[in-house]
């Protein structure tokens, strides 16, 4: 039974009708609609039985430069190759890139009531543009690219308050949090992966679904699914996911374990991750560790403590990779120096193969300053130094900044540019606006 149809048999059968009692209450309820009932606020339309929500966004990026896309010590740290933060690139007069990316998304979602909890159904529709120029579209060192995609991204149906069933085309259940260190720079690996994490690009997650999560109280709460049904390989077909986790006051943690391709009756593949972090008054502690069946680990570790003015860091991971074992350390200090101007200063090491000689290394000094110049306006400008040893020694003074500009009514937009001592360059600008 609607709650609107219930207060008003209750109203009748108490004989409310005078006129001008009547006309207050009338006025009362044709504001308690299905989305007032459903607790469902922001843009809405409601029916008698469903609350339809809507949200999305638009964002814009535009880069033009001599960088030749190639990013700072990206992806190919544990594995060799190229170092340069951007490297210019292209024949004489013909050495200029830009790229223009449009991106858009729609996300629909329709609740209604059931004797389980709220029923859901969840459609998200985005969109992608992006066209590139390497080297003003040279054959031979560059090209132009177009590349453009349209279509679903989440697709479900839900049901449940406390514990929810859910169904259909989305995100993982996978909880992969703690996992990020406090320091200012972060650290090599952490910033590839992401965190910590296995070596799991064979454990699909996501995609088609069927999951289960279920709130136990006092802040405990496990997740069951199976995932990556639809991975395109029958051996590698279904990702069972388990998660516990716990969010108190003071501890929050989590336990994530994969089995991959279980549809099939045999587990190819496995990993597992875990993370905890501590908030103790004026101290912060986090550790993370993720494992798979390949031999594959990576751990980290960090501290942080909070003072009136200044915040210190620090950080380590070590974990085995393809090449050898790596390790990384880092650290920083950041000092609110006014209520509106922020330094941080950071350095990172990494070591790609501890078993390597020479040693393969790479570090990195930066320095960062933030100011809010107004309530709408903010300014960041960053100086680093990285540098790789041998082999394949390279070195980079690197320099930068942007103006981030939040009017309000959820719109950003930011201009920026940098620079490096190879003689890239790069400027950009954003813009964007989501709503809710």
């Amino acid at each position: 039974m609607k709650i609107k149809s219930l207060i008003l048999g209750s109203v009748a059968a108490a004989g409310l009708s005078t006129g001008a009692m009547a006309a207050d209450l009338g006025t009362v309820l044709t504001n308690l609609d299905v989305c007032d009932a459903l607790g469902v606020s922001g843009l809405t339309i409601s029916s008698d039985t469903n609350c339809l929500q809507i949200t999305g966004g638009v964002s814009y990026e535009f880069t033009w430069g001599d960088y030749n896309n190639t990013d700072r010590y990206a992806s190919n740290l544990l594995t060799g190759g190229t170092t340069g933060i951007m490297a210019p690139g292209g024949p004489a007069g013909l050495d200029l890139d830009w790229n223009s990316t449009v991106e858009a998304w729609l996300r629909f979602e329709a609740s209604a009531d059931s004797s389980f909890g709220t029923a859901m159904a969840v459609i998200q529709i985005e969109y992608t543009n992006a066209y590139t120029v390497v080297n003003e579209g040279t054959a031979v060192l560059g090209g132009v690219s177009t590349s453009m995609v349209f279509g679903v991204g989440d697709a479900y149906v839900s049901v449940g308050d406390s514990t929810v069933l859910m169904a259909g085309q989305k995100g993982t259940i996978a909880n992969f949090d703690n996992e990020d260190p406090f320091n200012y720079l972060g650290l090599f690996n952490a910033s590839i992966v992401g965190g910590v994490s296995g070596n799991t690009a064979f454990l699909g997650t996501g995609g088609h679904v069927i999951q289960v999560t279920s709130d136990l109280g006092d802040g405990f709460s496990v997740a069951a699914g199976l995932e990556n049904i639809n991975s395109g390989t029958a051996a590698g077909d279904g990702t069972a996911v388990g998660v516990i986790a716990y969010d108190g006051d003071t501890v929050d943690a989590n336990l994530t374990v994969l089995a991959g391709g279980v549809l099939d009756g045999t587990i190819e593949n496995w990993g597992m991750q875990a993370g905890i972090t501590a908030d103790l008054d004026m101290f912060r502690v986090r550790g993370a560790i993720a494992a798979d069946n390949t031999g594959y680990w990576n751990a980290l570790g960090s501290a942080e403590a909070e003072f009136d003015m200044f915040t210190l860091a620090v950080s380590g991971e070590a974990g085995a990779a393809p090449v050898g074992v790596f390790v990384g350390v880092g650290g920083s200090i950041s000092a609110d120096v006014t209520d509106t101007v922020t330094l941080n200063l950071g350095g990172r090491w990494f070591d790609r193969d501890t078993g390597t000689t020479p040693a393969e290394t790479t570090w990195e000094v930066a320095g960062q300053l933030i100011a809010d110049v107004t309530e709408t306006i903010t300014l960041t400008g960053e100086l680093g130094y990285i540098a790789k040893s041998a082999p394949g020694a390279d070195a980079d003074i690197y320099f930068g900044g942007d103006i981030a500009w939040a009017p309000g009514g959820g719109f950003e937009a930011s201009v920026g540019a940098e620079a490096n001592t190879n003689g890239a360059y790069q400027v950009s600008f954003n813009a964007s606006k989501d709503f809710e």
